[in-house]
């Protein structure tokens, strides 16, 4: 009754204890110990998971009992360790004291500086997507037609392209800004602007750009789309307030231009590459559209007007032109007569009828007879 029997199989170590005093280790076999007090104890653990875990690992790790049968790592707050078991990636471990038994498993430590925050490996991607993975590193992923500006504790560090990265937890704070690079378009709509003739008109314009510079569109402004909506609005006030109506109605394409060249300016500070600028929609007061009308019906009549005053001035002028030269030749005038009764004659039966003695009548009479 004063003795203990402990049975350790071949795949297990037993730790010795007496009154919580790490003794050493306890090979495979039948073991009796003499214990009149039970303050003898051997916890049995199996080496078939290697990573040994244990309330007193100090004690253990102190004692020197575990030089060539274990893998001892003391990893300090700046220090991961990457497992591999029989050739295959485990898992990640943060900082702390772990032991890891040989007898049974090939086992191997790779230790990682994590003051370096990105984390690069040629096994990326098994590593980030292991177990423990999560609790020692965070993991972004940037979509294709994007990129990613790196900021570790609050600096500029890098602009990514798109892929998975990995940071280490811990020794610094690392944030990555996504941002899109396609062609964006901003519908700036709804403006009301006064022109420099006191008129008020609704304006609508649209804007397409892309971001050309990732770090500078993150780093000058918190929201780059609204800066560039509130810049073309300035713009937009700029030119068309300095404009009267009716030249900006007849020069649209130059200021749109105008507005293009203003806009592009102040875009490029904030790091975007303007495609295009256009006013879509000029929107003019009831009123003043009716007013509009009513000029426009006007100038087309005064223009429809004088056309007509031209036509008919150059029809007298035609005439005048005709009389003057049958009134010089004769023969002209003989070929003209012909081709008048010829013209008549062909209509249809030609009935002449004269009347009256004198010898006026008589005459016109002979005129006609010699023409038939």
């Amino acid at each position: 009754m004063f003795f203990k029997r402990f049975k350790i199989r071949s795949y297990e170590v037993g730790l010795l204890f007496r009154d919580d005093e790490f003794l050493g280790l306890v090979p495979a076999g039948s073991h009796w110990f003499f214990d009149p007090l039970g303050k003898v104890r051997v916890d049995v653990v199996s080496q078939r998971d290697p990573w040994l875990v244990h309330e007193k690992l100090d004690l253990i790790v102190k004692s020197g009992a575990l030089e060539g049968r274990a893998i001892v790592l003391d990893l300090k707050d700046h220090e991961r360790a990457l497992v591999w078991i029989d050739g295959r990636f485990s898992h990640i471990l943060p900082a702390g004291r772990y032991v890891y038994w040989t007898g049974q498993k090939e086992v191997r430590a790779e230790i990682i500086d994590a003051r370096k925050v990105r984390f690069e490996h040629e096994q990326f991607k098994v590593i980030v997507r292991s177990t423990m993975a999560a609790r020692v590193l965070d993991v972004c992923t940037i979509p294709r037609d994007r990129a990613g500006v790196l900021f570790i504790d609050g600096r500029y560090t890098d602009t990514l392209e798109p892929g998975e990265y990995a940071f280490w937890k811990g020794p610094a704070e690392a944030k990555v800004a996504e941002v899109d690079l396609r062609e964006t378009m901003v519908d700036v709509g709804g403006q009301e602007i006064m022109t420099a003739d006191k008129v008020t008109l609704r304006l609508n314009a649209v804007v397409t750009y892309r971001i050309a510079d990732a770090r500078r569109a993150v780093c000058r402004t918190d929201d780059v789309r609204q800066a560039l909506y509130r810049e073309t609005q300035l713009v937009l006030r700029g030119v068309i307030g300095a404009r009267e109506l009716d030249p900006l109605l007849t020069e649209k394409d130059a200021v749109g231009r105008e507005i293009e060249e203003n806009v592009r300016r102040r875009a490029g500070e904030l790091g975007l590459d303007i495609a295009s600028v256009g006013i879509r929609d000029i929107i003019l007061p009831g009123e003043m559209k009716e007013l509009m009308n009513k000029v426009t019906e006007a100038r087309k009549a005064a223009e429809a007007n004088l056309i007509v005053r031209r036509e008919e001035t150059a029809a007298i002028r035609s005439q005048s032109n005709t009389a003057r030269l049958l009134a010089e030749s004769p023969v002209l005038m003989r070929l003209r007569e012909l081709e008048t009764l010829e013209k008549i004659a062909a209509t249809g039966k030609l009935n002449i009828v004269l009347g009256g003695k004198g010898s006026e009548e008589r005459g016109l009479v002979d005129k006609v007879i010699n023409l038939l």
